[in-house]
């Protein structure tokens, strides 16, 4: 079984299609675990504030079935809909096990851990010791030491029942910029 991070996000429905997109990957993956869930202003496309999270579970798919899953995952939420508006829901494969390279287009580790708040701090959050294995720091350290110009606010999100964002992530009630 391989052990893999992937990182979700929408900036449509938000609420429903994360939560679309979390029973999905349930349903392919078997169990899961959930960051916190923040919201973000938009990276590189104009468009609406986004929420974003991060999932790790296991799986034994090879990398290649993996993201053609998940690409099925996102046309079901209207990803790929020639008529749509925003992105419905994204969702990328950040870690897969400790591969390295590019692997027929897919880049591992996605640069965006690196260069994105919205991606790093909720990894860290879900995976603090996990070490990069290319920056060779845990996330909890690069999180730290970032240098990102973001800004990021938790917000209150629940999937099952079950509140994602911590009370105390939430009393935090500000943005935090890196």
């Amino acid at each position: 079984m391989k052990r893999i991070y992937l990182g979700l996000g929408s900036n449509v429905e938000r609420e429903k299609h994360l939560t679309a997109g979390l029973e999905a990957l349930s349903a392919l993956l078997g169990e899961i675990r959930c960051s916190a869930v923040f919201e973000s202003a938009p990276v590189g496309i104009k468009s609406g504030p986004f929420f974003n999270l991060a999932v790790m579970a296991y799986t034994d798919l090879p990398l290649a079935e993996l993201s053609l899953q998940l690409k099925h995952i996102e046309a079901d939420n209207g990803r790929y809909a020639p008529d749509r508006k925003g992105l419905p829901l994204d969702i990328d494969i950040l870690l897969y096990d400790d591969l390295v390279g590019d692997f027929n287009g897919l880049k591992l580790p996605r640069a965006e851990i690196l260069h994105n708040a919205f991606v790093l701090w909720p990894l860290s959050l879900l995976a603090p010791d996990y070490v990069h294995p290319i920056a060779e720091k845990s996330l909890t350290d690069l999180w730290r030491d970032a240098e990102i110009a973001q800004s990021l606010l938790p917000v209150a999100f629940e999937w099952r029942g079950e509140p994602l964002t911590s009370a105390e992530l939430l009393a935090v009630g500000a943005s935090v910029t890196r």
